[in-house]
C-alpha cells in the first residue's frame, strides 16, 4: 500500500511540475477573427492567425540576464537612437534593478530593446491585432468586450497607481491561459503606432509611423470602448526609443517555441 502511495505521490508532483513548467512558457492562441477598434470603419473582422504568446510579461530578473549577455543594451551603454534617458531609469546600475521586485515586470524599456530581447529568445513582439485579440478575453469568453464587469475591471486599473511594482501572475488568468493583459503594465506591440492617422484633418487617411498623437475616434468601430481608446492613444503617443515606468512587454512567436 505504501508503495502505491509513494508512486502516486511522485506522479502527482511530476504532474504539478509539468503544469508549472507549461505556465512559465507560452500559451497557444488558436486562429480567430475580431473587429479592431481602429481601422475598421466597415467593421469587417480581421483574421488573426494562430500564434503563441508569453503567459507573463518579461520580468526584471529575466531582463537582467539579457543585458548581461548583450552589453550594448545595458543602461550605461545603449545608444540614444535606441533608447531615451528614461531607459531603465529605476535601475541603480547596469546589473542591479534597485529595490524593484525581481518578479515584477521590467519597465522603462524602449521598443528597440524589447524587440531585441524577444529576438534573442527566438521570438518576436506581438502585433497589435494579436495583442488585442488575446486581451479581449476574460476568464471564460474569447471576446468579453461587451461584458460590463469586464470593462469595469479594466477601467478600475486606470484609477490605481504603481501597479508596475506588483508581481506577475497576480491578475486573472484569461481564456487562453494568459495573465496580466490588464491590471499590471502597458505593453509594446511590434506595430504599436501604425494605425493612427497623420495631419490635422480627419479626412487625411495616410499613415504616419512617427506620429505622436492619436486621432481620437476616427474609424473607431465601438465609440463606447473607452479602455481600448486608452490603449491605442497611449501607444500612438510613443516613439520607438521612448521608455516609461509603466510600459513593459512580453514576447510572441509564430511557430511552436522550443522547450
Amino acid at each position: 500500500m505504501k508503495k502505491y502511495i509513494f508512486i502516486l505521490t511522485i506522479f502527482f508532483f511530476s504532474a504539478v511540475s509539468v503544469m508549472k513548467a507549461q505556465e512559465k512558457g507560452m500559451a497557444f492562441i488558436k486562429e480567430g477573427t475580431y473587429v479592431p477598434l481602429y481601422g475598421a470603419a466597415s467593421q469587417k473582422p480581421v483574421i488573426v492567425k494562430h500564434f503563441y504568446i508569453d503567459i507573463y510579461p518579461v520580468t526584471n530578473s529575466e531582463f537582467l540576464e539579457f543585458v548581461k549577455k548583450n552589453p550594448s543594451y545595458q543602461k550605461s551603454k545603449i545608444k540614444g537612437i535606441f533608447a531615451d534617458k528614461s531607459y531603465l531609469s529605476y535601475w541603480t546600475n547596469d546589473f542591479h534593478f534597485g529595490n524593484a521586485n525581481p518578479k515584477s515586470p521590467v519597465t522603462s524599456v524602449s521598443w528597440f530593446a524589447a524587440k531585441k530581447y524577444c529576438e534573442c529568445q527566438g521570438k518576436r513582439l506581438a502585433t497589435m491585432d494579436e495583442w488585442e485579440y488575446v486581451a479581449m478575453a476574460d476568464t471564460r469568453k474569447i471576446d468579453a468586450r461587451t461584458k460590463k464587469e469586464f470593462n469595469e475591471y479594466i477601467l478600475s486599473w486606470y484609477e490605481k497607481s504603481r501597479t508596475y511594482e506588483n508581481e506577475i501572475g497576480k491578475t486573472f488568468k484569461n481564456y487562453w491561459g494568459v495573465y496580466d493583459m490588464h491590471g499590471l503594465v502597458w505593453e509594446w506591440a511590434s506595430d504599436f503606432n501604425s494605425i493612427f492617422l497623420s495631419g490635422e484633418s480627419r479626412k487625411d487617411k495616410s499613415t504616419d509611423k512617427n506620429l505622436f498623437c492619436g486621432s481620437a475616434s476616427v474609424n473607431a468601430s465601438d465609440l463606447m470602448d473607452y479602455a481600448a481608446f486608452m490603449r491605442y492613444a497611449f501607444r500612438g503617443s510613443l516613439k520607438a526609443q521612448y521608455s516609461t515606468r509603466n510600459l513593459g512587454f512580453r514576447c510572441a512567436s509564430t511557430t511552436k517555441p522550443k522547450i
